[in-house]
């Protein structure tokens, strides 16, 4: 791809991409065949290889990303207005032994390939199977109403908590939630918050409460479990005189608790990682999400962990995640997932295709497949080997698919929830957005890094320049560097840090 114009994904695709906006008339060779432009194409966007009859599937990623409207001449825009999604409610999947077989026997050599060069990362033992990539002490509410309680104490906390190299900071992760919940919501509340009471980054935790929310202390507690009652702290404030006070001297109880915390050298296939994508545009998928994909594979040849969520975001590119299911009991469960996401959609009267936003049609991306697609690239072609709930902690090495929607924050929260240490973003449009966890910038096309290198961390833009090779190897360096502390990825910097946690009933 390096110096490109345009790139044709798949020898058997009928489109290709321009790499950079392409004039009307323009004369492109690909495969020993020149066609002319008979119109501009825009940066990201796809035109025709050949004739494509009305009905005729188009096709990108050698896999169809929709069908054809009307019919398209040779070397028109191939876009929303002349293509539909193929997308349909059902869905029927198939157990592939030799797909399963191919690509257990690809990750197999790239494991022999990993094993002697698996790099190490500086990180915070927390037991024989568990660190953190931060030292970091974790304000989490149970409920909304102490907000405000909280957020004053972090004010304190800057002010008056010296830096050290054992402490990277304080947070607390707000919610509106905790009260006036039902059913799931209330439970999903509750499981969202207590995975972030064991997440691993954080030294130390002050669970904060009201007294009187349905996520009662007492139930909460209870929930929790076994906890290092050094680096676990509850505080009901109904029950005390002064909230702030007695708040205070728990927060610096926890601090001092840290101070013989220090960073020591583990192998990097301790890390759990998690990938998203949002603001995605037509390079996302040949650009970012592969370089993403590639260090997954690489990861989990090492040894480590890797979460691949947005289920929604896999309609249409499914099959293609089912073949590389490490069993035919994981496969089953990806198909339920898959399943249980869309009876979520039709439950409420809504398509199971009803995507992309217009901000990933204006940069190129045209139905739900041609995201889809895209997005799985972030997977590479590692092995599935597990597939949890939402709220559910990741238990097994490889790839795990989490179920979660596609939301920006949502989906950030539950890799957090789900034991991510460090979570790669892909964009094409750009967001500031943060996780509670560092959350790297991968810029899918390079006018996007030098723009908005404020929010930006890696320009994967450049794998239409350089090798891939080198670019992965710049990746991990990166990603070394900030799970070690030796930087801060810009989210960190910007302080940008929420949650939001998934809702879908009553509110009383």
């Amino acid at each position: 791809m390096k110096n490109a114009s345009f790139v044709k994904v798949h020898p058997a695709d009928t489109v290709a991409v321009a790499v950079k906006t392409l004039e009307k008339g323009t004369v492109v060779t690909i495969d020993d065949i020149s066609l002319t432009l008979g119109e501009t194409i825009p940066q990201g966007h796809k035109f025709s290889l050949k004739a494509i009859a009305k009905g005729e599937p188009v096709l990108k990623y050698g896999a169809p990303i929709g069908g054809a409207k009307e019919s398209i001449n040779v070397g028109m825009h191939v876009h929303d207005t002349n293509i539909r999604t193929l997308l349909e409610e059902e869905g029927a999947y198939v157990y592939d032994e030799e797909e399963v077989a191919l690509f257990t026997k690809k990750a197999a050599l790239l494991r022999d390939e990993w094993k002697q060069k698996t790099p190490t990362i500086q990180a915070y033992r927390r037991d024989e199977d568990k660190i953190g990539i931060r030292n970091e002490i974790w304000i989490v509410p149970t409920v909304g109403c102490v907000n405000r309680t909280a957020e004053i104490l972090i004010r304190w906390a800057d002010q008056n908590l010296p830096a050290g190299e054992f402490y990277d900071g304080i947070h607390v992760w707000t919610h509106p939630w905790g009260c006036s919940q039902l059913g799931d919501d209330h439970e999903n509340t509750r499981t969202i918050l207590a995975d972030l009471v064991h997440h691993p980054n954080a030294g130390g935790v002050l669970v904060l409460s009201l007294g009187c929310e349905n996520n009662t202390p007492e139930s909460f507690r209870e929930l929790l479990g076994e906890v290092d009652e050094k680096r676990v702290k509850f505080l009901t404030t109904q029950e005390v005189d002064d909230e702030l006070a007695v708040a205070k001297d728990l927060i610096g109880e926890l601090y001092e608790n840290m101070k013989g915390d220090r960073r020591e050298t583990v192998s990097m296939d301790e890390l759990i990682v998690g990938f998203k994508c949002g603001g995605s545009d037509g390079m996302s998928g040949i650009t970012a999400n592969p370089l993403v994909g590639r260090f997954c594979d690489a990861l989990t040849a090492m040894g480590g962990s890797a979460i691949l969520t947005e289920v929604p975001e896999m309609f249409g590119a499914e099959q293609l995640l089912m073949n590389r299911t490490i069993n035919r009991e994981v496969f089953e469960k990806t198909v339920h997932l898959i399943n249980d996401f869309k009876h979520y959609f039709t439950a409420h009267d809504q398509v199971v295709y009803e995507n992309p936003s217009p901000g990933n049609k204006e940069g190129g991306i045209s139905t739900l497949e041609d995201k889809s697609l895209g997005c799985i690239q972030k997977g590479g072609e590692a092995m599935i080997t597990d597939v949890i709930a939402y709220g559910e902690r990741v238990t097994k090495r490889g790839l795990t698919l989490l179920s979660g929607p596609g939301n920006d924050i949502v989906s950030t929260t539950a890799l957090t929830a789900a034991g991510a240490h460090i979570i790669l973003f892909t964009t094409g449009r750009g967001t500031p957005l943060g996780a509670p966890v560092p959350t790297i910038k991968i810029a899918s096309n390079t006018p996007l890094a030098e723009k908005k290198a404020n929010w930006i961390d890696f320009d994967g833009g450049r794998l239409l320049r350089e090798e891939g090779d080198e670019v992965l190897d710049d990746l991990i360096a990166l990603i070394r560097s900030i799970a070690s502390g030796e930087k801060k990825a810009q989210n960190e910097i910007n302080g940008y840090a929420e949650i939001s946690i998934f809702k879908d009933g009553v509110i009383l």
